[in-house]
């Protein structure tokens, strides 16, 4: 079983490791059953704690987590965060399906011409895809 769902990845992400006093910011990549992946400009030591906080959706998502696995990925490094208060895990489940119903509302808007209500996008999102939403 993955721990890691693919999903749009167009959301951003600021985090904070411990040892760090200024925010960075990042695209979100995945968010899973355990936890979450983003892109970083740099390697972030496995282990090391840090705070996650997702601003784009009301209302804010914080979280607290572990580097779980750090891998390279072109010129830059994918960040696989495992959350430390599992019911957080509920949150950003939550997050990502806000998330798929944002991009298929642009995507609607793109494709179709249709300029979609947040809640239109989420009534055709869910009678289309949620029996799909893998389920933890």
């Amino acid at each position: 079983m993955r721990n890691y769902i693919r999903h749009p990845s167009d959301i951003p992400i600021r985090f904070v490791e411990e040892e760090q006093e200024a925010p960075v910011s990042h695209a979100m990549h995945d968010v899973g059953y355990g936890g979450l992946s983003f892109n970083s400009d740099k390697a972030l030591a496995e282990g090391s704690q840090i705070h996650i906080c997702i601003d784009t959706v009301s209302p804010v998502f914080e979280a607290e987590g572990v580097v779980a696995w750090c891998q390279p990925e072109g010129d830059a490094f994918v960040v696989g965060i495992e959350f430390i208060n599992k019911e957080d895990i509920f949150l950003a489940r939550m997050v990502e399906q806000i998330c798929h119903i944002e991009h298929y509302k642009k995507e609607m808007l793109e494709k179709e011409g249709r300029n979609l209500t947040s809640k239109q996008a989420a009534t055709e999102w869910i009678s289309k895809f949620a029996r799909m939403f893998p389920n933890p």
